[in-house]
């Protein structure tokens, strides 16, 4: 599976792609590989990981077409958006991205990642929001791989706050999926 993990420095676009690809390679037996892309500023500049996950050896790490992407600002969903694979899986904040008319073999799903952040307590959080989101529309990894993946990538301190984040994009994820349906 070739997944584009697109939008902003600050959004933690680099931290989907390394926990998604820890539960796959380390709590579901897949082979994953990483690489990153993000312009000079530390902050707001562009900003993408892409992820290739098998359940095989990855010859080649690097993505032609992404089968899933996901589009975190406005600017990512304009640039990337164009390179889905036909039947792919478009996944967008839906505060930050104003989608165009979806291409009919697109299957499209949004999620106010930031603004449920926000509830939690701190904006930051919405890059896990947006983790459950796509393990519960995508299946990459089980539900279970995916938390068991998490410590160790966030301070001890804010663990629990991220899972609360995490199991809020899962719930609102797995709702849009039954609702598609």
């Amino acid at each position: 599976m070739d997944i584009k993990i697109s939008g902003f420095g600050g959004q933690g676009i680099i931290r989907i792609g390394m926990i998604l690809g820890k539960a796959a390679a380390l709590n579901d037996n897949k082979s994953a590989c990483m690489t990153q892309s993000f312009g000079p500023e530390a902050r707001g500049g562009a900003c993408s990981a892409q992820l290739v996950v098998s359940e095989t050896e990855i010859l080649y790490p690097y993505l032609v077409a992404p089968e899933i992407l996901i589009a975190m600002s406005q600017e990512a969903y304009d640039k990337f958006e164009p390179e889905l694979k036909q039947d792919g899986i478009l996944l967008l904040e839906e505060d930050l991205v104003k989608p165009h008319e979806v291409r009919d073999s697109i299957r499209q799903y949004a999620i106010p990642a930031t603004r449920i952040a926000e509830k939690l307590g701190n904006r930051l959080y919405a890059n896990f929001v947006m983790i459950g989101f796509i393990v519960a529309i995508t299946k990459l990894v089980p539900k279970q791989a995916l938390i068991d993946a998490i410590p160790g990538t966030v301070p001890d301190r804010l663990l629990q706050k991220n899972i609360d984040a995490f199991e809020q994009g899962f719930t609102l994820g797995e709702q849009q999926l039954a609702a598609s349906k």
